[in-house]
């Protein structure tokens, strides 16, 4: 509908704007000066204690300095009644007693009709109210008595029973001179295809009325009585009034209740949002039959910006948690998202209720978890990742989700997000230190703690000196060249780093690395500092490797990694022979120690047999001493610092 030129101004000129606000929100006394017309309040677009939202009745204009919300009257009633531009102005220009300007003829008879509906509604609302307390009604109170609900809750949320006849409801309002077209228009009613007249669309059901934000009843739920009917809940069909896929039960309650601090609920069904409501947590909503649509979502989000999905405890629960987690996922804005609050196994927020009380159903939305963390949980739940392969999969289903979402921001949040939850997935576990091995024949008899020479032996120290000095040339390769670090991600996440700096140093590689390798010393710097990272480069056997004083060599880079992180897992294995070693030495112990020693010895110096670079970078100055020393000396050191006695035949 277009609008004469001046009309808005006119319209605007008449209202006072802090009157159209005042409705909403309280004043602060102590800020405002209503002579001046500079009023201050609490918002009442976002949750806060201070009054930080600003009327300026001179100008006309509002502001909020927390959430930033601005605008005039017309956007302020548009906003807070969730109408359109049109209606908004309808409702301001009803308040000023200005007329609206003709329609065009089309759009006015539309809007007649609709009002008509609204009108039929209505009066079907009352006809179920008063049949609730007829005898007919008596089966439908008892039940709701059952589920909690006194005379005062049956008034306040206007329940009622439709009869079990065909044409109980058509009778009464063609009674009362209510055309055809507009029962059946309402969807209160249907057209027979036997030749008859229409039949009544609710029978022998509760009803719920759907009201909009407004207060219109534009639609009803009812639930079957007969425990045989195919339908147990069933929604007024789509009109003129009602679109089930832009609707909410409880919409304009909940609204206010949210807009004075609670937290917006979305429960499954009727019973949910009247129990939660009833128990103190008014802002409930609920979708209509169907999975939460995009328009309902939006719909939630001008409510609030973290509604909390409040579903059954069951599998059919968790199943709409995901598809609002699919369908959420391409429409986040910063600030905008979802959390899931999951009611305890087979039950649904009224059992929680009816069961332990408004305190155990508030500890259960307090723990409600982000979107993040349920689709993990939806990817990784009751799956073992014990192959490169499954590992592989669960990466693809993840970035195939990421994907989804359009906003670049919260796009990269996820997937660093992503990255820790796996990080702590797949970290490598520490095997227990006091593994008992039991060997096989005779009976032994019990083991005796190793020697304090088997335990300061040279290479049960060896992972405080070679593979941590292993570790720093690693980390200084992977910050010099990341490009290189995505073909290594799994062998760094399996390193275990001792030292809290590497372990800092290696986390934020792989944190950084493969989704921004051109910033990955920046933000080294921002979470860590730059000393880890000078003190990591100043290292001397760090110092002269090849790709670390001059980095850019890809292949050398990828050739140097490979070829220490070769040499780690050979030293892994052989300390892991020493630990298992020294945990079975006795005052007793025979040949077969002796040989399993020396080859994992052996397979270490063939491992460690380096070019004169790699001894040139793992030399110390300190006292002239060579961590790297010949194979043969560190075996004989570990030889003489046990006691071997032959075993007696």
């Amino acid at each position: 509908m277009s609008l004469p030129p001046g009309f808005l101004d006119e319209l605007r000129t008449r209202l006072s704007l802090s009157q159209v606000v005042g409705r909403k929100v309280m004043w602060d006394p102590r800020k405002s000066n209503q002579g001046k017309g500079d009023m201050w309040a609490p918002c009442p677009f976002h949750h806060e204690k201070t009054a930080s939202f600003h009327v300026d009745d001179q100008k006309g204009f509002y502001y909020c300095f927390g959430c930033h919300a601005k605008g005039d009257a017309i956007s302020f009633v548009k906003e807070t009644e969730n109408v359109s531009f049109i209606e908004a102005v309808e409702i301001l220009a009803r308040e000023a007693g200005m007329p609206m300007p003709a329609r065009d003829p089309k759009a006015q008879e539309k809007q007649d009709r609709r009002s008509q509906l609204a009108d039929v509604m209505e009066q079907a609302a009352q006809f179920f109210r008063l049949q609730l307390k007829t005898g007919a009604g008596g089966a439908a109170r008892d039940y709701l008595i059952r589920r909690g609900l006194d005379a005062q809750a049956l008034d306040r949320w206007e329940i009622g029973f439709a009869p079990d006849g065909w044409q109980g409801l058509w009778d009464h309002l063609r009674g009362k001179n209510v055309a055809e077209d507009l029962i059946l228009g309402a969807g209160l009613a249907k057209p027979s295809n036997k030749g008859k007249k229409p039949y009544d669309t609710f029978r022998n059901r509760i009803m719920y009325p759907i009201r909009d934000p407004r207060g219109r009843c534009i639609a009803f739920g009812g639930r079957a009585m007969d425990p045989n009917d195919n339908a147990k809940y069933l929604n007024s069909p789509e009109t003129e009034l009602f679109d089930k896929g832009r609707s909410l039960f409880n919409h304009g309650p909940a609204r206010q209740a949210a807009g004075k601090g609670q937290p917006l609920i979305v429960a499954e069904g009727y019973m949910d949002v009247i129990a939660l409501a009833e128990a103190g947590f008014g802002a409930s909503v609920a979708p209509l039959g169907t999975a939460i649509t995009e328009h309902q979502l939006q719909l939630l989000w001008r409510v609030s910006d973290e509604p909390i999905i409040a579903l059954d405890g069951d599998t059919a629960g968790l199943r709409a948690a995901m598809r609002a987690v699919d369908l959420a996922l391409p429409l986040l804005e910063a600030g905008k998202s979802l959390r899931f609050a999951l009611m305890p196994e087979g039950k649904d927020p009224d059992d929680l209720l009816r069961a332990e009380g408004p305190a155990a159903v508030k500890s259960v939305l307090e723990g409600a978890i982000p979107m993040v963390k349920l689709l993990w949980q939806r990817e990784t739940e009751g799956k073992v990742f014990d192959s490169p392969e499954r590992k592989a999969a669960l990466d693809k289903s993840l970035r195939d989700k990421i994907k989804l979402i359009r906003d670049p921001s919260i796009r990269t949040h996820y997937g660093q997000e992503i990255k820790d939850l796996r990080w702590q997935l797949f970290r490598p576990q520490r095997q227990p230190q006091n593994r008992q091995w039991q060997p096989r024949g005779k009976w032994q008899p019990p083991k005796q703690p190793a020697t304090p020479g088997a335990r300061s032996s040279f290479l049960a120290s060896s992972e405080t000196a070679d593979i941590q000095m292993r570790e720093a040339a690693i980390l200084a390769i992977a910050i010099l060249n990341p490009t290189v670090v995505v073909q290594f991600e799994h062998q760094l996440e399996e390193m275990e780093c001792h030292d809290p700096d590497h372990a800092a140093l290696r986390a934020a590689i792989l944190r950084h690395a493969i989704d921004d390798p051109e910033h990955l010393k920046d933000h080294i710097f921002e979470t860590l500092g730059g000393e880890i990272l000078e003190n990591l480069l100043a290292l001397r056997h760090v110092a002269v490797i090849p790709c670390v004083f001059k980095p850019g060599d890809v292949e050398k880079a990828e050739m140097t990694l490979a070829e220490e992180l070769a040499k780690i897992k050979a030293l892994r294995g052989l300390d892991a022979e020493i630990a298992e070693a020294a945990e079975e030495l006795s005052d007793l112990a025979d040949e077969a120690l002796t040989y399993r020693l020396a080859q994992a010895a052996e397979e270490r110096n063939r491992t460690s047999r380096s070019q004169n670079e790699d001894r040139a970078v793992f030399d110390i100055a300190d006292n002239g001493a060579r961590i790297n020393r010949d194979e043969k000396d560190a075996f004989q050191a570990i030889m003489s610092g046990i006691n071997f006695e032959r075993k007696r035949r």
